[in-house]
């Protein structure tokens, strides 16, 4: 790490903290989401959105939205990649059809980590849990899409959006073959994006990031962090019943 990264590593971190508390409201944050993305047409949900896919970072976001993309005959509008609970709570409010994705705490925390380089353990389970607490009352309005069921089987999940909502999406077919287009397409994406695939961000699996993430397993099981842990999977249990917390 240079200096230059260490010398921002404060005003970083304040940035993500007062990020992480506005995106809870959408009064406070989706006019200022609006501005930011406003020649980016599929950020932020309004009248017209047919699908709003949101979660947490690291939760499958990228994988859920290109697999939906590819899997569907005509062009969908959407919704995604905010990575705030504001999102979730003015889609219900608008009545748009909305997929919750979540991860158990620690692999998308350690994961996000990794992402985010100088954001502390502490302000990453925080953000964590302030996300899904917020969302967790809006529980049997929303599809709830845990990470493993979204990389194993979306087209049930998409199944269950149909179901509840009455909307006739196309389900994903989950075979190796289209796991695999999603793969590529998540990769040239990327590649466009850093010059090169950034194993730190690419929103698909790595042994480099993997490797990473075991490195900063002891700033998140410090004792400190013990009550936030908990919080967070109580939070992680209410939203997913079957989920085993590790």
């Amino acid at each position: 790490m240079n200096r230059k990264d260490i010398s921002f590593r404060p005003l970083r971190q304040v940035v993500y903290s007062v990020r992480s508390f506005a995106s809870t409201s959408p009064t406070i944050y989706l006019p200022f989401a609006r501005r930011k993305y406003l020649e980016v047409p599929d950020r932020v949900v309004e009248t017209g959105t047919e699908l709003v896919i949101e979660g947490f970072q690291r939760s499958g976001n990228t994988f859920s939205v290109i697999a939906f993309e590819v899997a569907q005959p005509r062009h969908v509008k959407t919704a995604h990649h905010l990575h705030a609970a504001a999102q979730v709570v003015e889609a219900v409010r608008l009545g748009v059809p909305t997929i919750v994705l979540i991860r158990d705490p620690r692999g998308s925390v350690l994961s996000h980590m990794v992402r985010e380089p100088g954001v502390t353990a502490s302000q990453a389970l925080g953000a964590w849990v302030r996300f899904y607490e917020r969302v967790l009352p809006l529980r049997d309005r929303v599809v709830i899409a845990d990470f493993g069921e979204v990389t194993t089987d979306l087209g049930k999940v998409i199944a269950r959006v149909n179901e509840r909502y009455g909307t006739g999406f196309a389900e994903f077919d989950h075979t190796p073959g289209n796991v695999a287009r999603v793969f590529a397409l998540i990769e040239d994406r990327n590649r466009a994006r850093y010059g090169s695939v950034s194993e730190t961000t690419v929103p698909r699996p790595s042994a480099e990031r993997d490797e990473r993430k075991r490195a900063l397993l002891t700033q998140l099981d410090a004792d400190r962090l013990a009550p936030l842990r908990l919080r967070a999977a109580t939070v992680y249990r209410a939203l997913v019943p079957s989920a085993t917390v590790t």
